[in-house]
């Protein structure tokens, strides 16, 4: 018989013993948590085994490390200097979403590959976290791209940023720098910070007039920016050199006087520049600042980078470039071909251009053989009345008007509605996705019709064969048949009307221009109407 406990009553009972029962309790509990972890782990396993069994085994996907490769390569380039940082922001700014493009095809492909295989397989997907790092800095620079001008010109294009907190302005004037040089030296000006205002002189001398600005608390620390930003002048034979050292507390404005004949090239930071009467040329880069030229004879090219500015120039005898983005953009009397490659955030307005014209943007491209009269653009809308020679028109997002058209006209459009009055028997080919396309002609006209819309109604006033439901065509010959004339419309109207006729184009660049149609109320105009008085016309 074994021992009792002590104090055991009679009976064999053991006393209640509290901590003992505790004890016992806790050891239950634990066995029952140990037991339904191991059932977890158990089901878990279970469930792995069944999944890989079903999907087949984890194989990592190439997204991650092409991702990683090209984000090396183009670090490489930045840092030796192959590609310009800004460049590349400038570019990623609107064309990163090709990156989730890439990354979808490139899974598209594996998952092609993938069902080849015997036995299913599960990528890996341990790249979509720097795809969102990637895509959260598309957003940053797209946001910096468009709102970055602003906060460049509310910080430091007009005056300076410190001056925003209040600083005193102190003006100087500095000694005037006065040297000859030859007639047809070349000028080259450097001014960080302040506006440059350049003419011709009439004898072979440079004249340079300085105003400088600080913003500062007291007077020495004024003289102190007067001295670091002072401009200097430098005279090495034909070659000349003005320049201004900048200081960001403060800006220094050139007005300079140059020979006619001198070659002036203009390098502005954070300011405005205007330049008139010279005789060999120009070259301004202005990021950020206005730019207006007038009667210059010679080349010019204008340079501008993200700044949202305005830009003019009128009576230019030479080719002139522009290249960079701007805000409005005015432009009149230029006597050699017209070149415009950048985004355009605020209106267009141009006339008479007497050689080859290109405008191309993200949006709109035009390319117009002569403008003897003018081009509108906007945001919504394209207008170009009275343009000779073959007229080329790509855009999307606007009402194009082309009228008194003196040659073949191509326009294709989308989401918007296109209207060409041709000046004569000339051929059109007007493609529009989504809008109503309709023609004007001469009552005279001649040619070879060929029309099709879906979705859409067709009208003509020349007896055209219109057949179809809900897709329509029409063809036939207007007169005696000539120029093909091509419309179609994937979800508009097309019309075919019958206009008034225009005067003859001059055959010869001495004519005066034909009389130009009356310009819509409220129509912007730099110059005023030189046009003969309007001619008695024989239809």
């Amino acid at each position: 018989m074994s021992a009792m406990p002590p104090n055991t009553p009679p009976g064999g009972v053991p006393p209640y013993d509290p901590k003992t029962q505790w004890r016992v309790y806790r050891e239950q509990q634990r066995a029952a948590w140990r037991a339904q972890r191991d059932a977890w782990r158990a089901q878990r396993h279970a469930w792995k085994a069944g999944y890989a069994g079903v999907y087949g085994p984890r194989v990592p996907s190439m997204v991650g490390p092409l991702i990683l490769i090209a984000i090396g390569v183009i670090a490489l380039l930045v840092m030796t200097g192959h590609i310009a940082a800004a460049d590349f922001w400038a570019w990623y700014a609107r064309w990163w979403p090709l990156l989730l493009i890439g990354a979808g095809l490139a899974l598209l492909g594996e998952w092609a590959l993938d069902m080849r295989r015997p036995a299913p397989v599960r990528r890996s997907g341990n790249f979509v976290g720097i795809l969102i790092l990637l895509a959260f800095l598309g957003f940053g620079a797209a946001g910096w791209h468009h709102m970055g001008p602003w906060f460049q010109q509310w910080g430091g294009d007009s005056d300076d940023f410190f001056n925003t907190f209040g600083l005193p302005e102190h003006d100087n004037d500095q000694q005037a720098l006065n040297a000859q040089i030859p007639a047809n030296a070349t000028v080259d000006i450097e001014n960080p910070r302040g506006d440059v205002s350049v003419t011709a002189g009439d004898g072979p001398a440079i004249s340079v007039q300085t105003h400088e600005v600080a913003f500062a608390g007291s007077d020495n620390d004024a003289k102190n920016i007067w001295s670091s930003e002072e401009a200097h002048l430098s005279v090495n034979g034909s070659s000349v050199l003005v320049k201004s050292e900048g200081n960001n507390k403060g800006r220094v404005n050139l007005t300079l006087t140059v020979p006619r004949t001198a070659k002036v090239t203009i390098n502005a930071g954070h300011g405005d520049v205007t330049a008139a009467g010279l005789g060999s040329g120009a070259v301004v880069t202005a990021p950020h600042g206005d730019t207006q030229l007038n009667s210059i004879t010679g080349p010019v090219e204008a340079h501008f980078s993200s700044g949202r500015h305005d830009f003019s120039a009128h009576e230019i005898n030479g080719d002139l470039t522009v290249d960079g983005d701007c805000n409005d953009l005015t432009l009149s009397e230029v006597k050699g071909r017209l070149t415009l490659n950048g985004e355009i955030f605020g209106e267009v307005h141009i006339e008479s251009i007497a050689g080859l014209l290109k405008l191309h943007t993200s949006v709109t491209d035009i390319e117009l053989a002569q403008l003897p009269g003018d081009l509108t653009l906007d945001s919504d809308d394209l207008r170009v009345t009275e343009a000779e020679g073959g007229v080329r028109v790509t855009t999307h997002a606007k009402d194009v008007d082309l009228s008194q058209i003196y040659g073949d006209t191509y326009v294709e459009n989308r989401d918007g509605r296109i209207s060409v009055e041709p000046a004569g028997s000339y051929a059109i080919e007007a493609k529009n996705s989504k809008g109503d396309v309709e023609i004007t002609l001469p009552p005279n006209a001649s040619g070879d019709v060929d029309g099709h819309t879906h979705n859409g109604d067709i009208v003509t006033d020349f007896a055209l064969q219109v057949s179809g439901d809900e897709d329509k065509t029409v063809s036939g010959k207007i007169g005696a048949g000539g120029p093909r004339i091509y419309l179609s419309s994937d979800n508009g109207d097309l019309g075919i009307k019958r206009g008034s006729a225009f005067p003859p184009a001059p055959s010869a660049a001495n004519v005066p221009a034909p009389p130009r149609t009356p310009a819509p109320p409220n129509a912007p105009h730099l110059k005023s109407s030189k046009a003969l008085p309007p001619q008695p016309v024989t239809e």
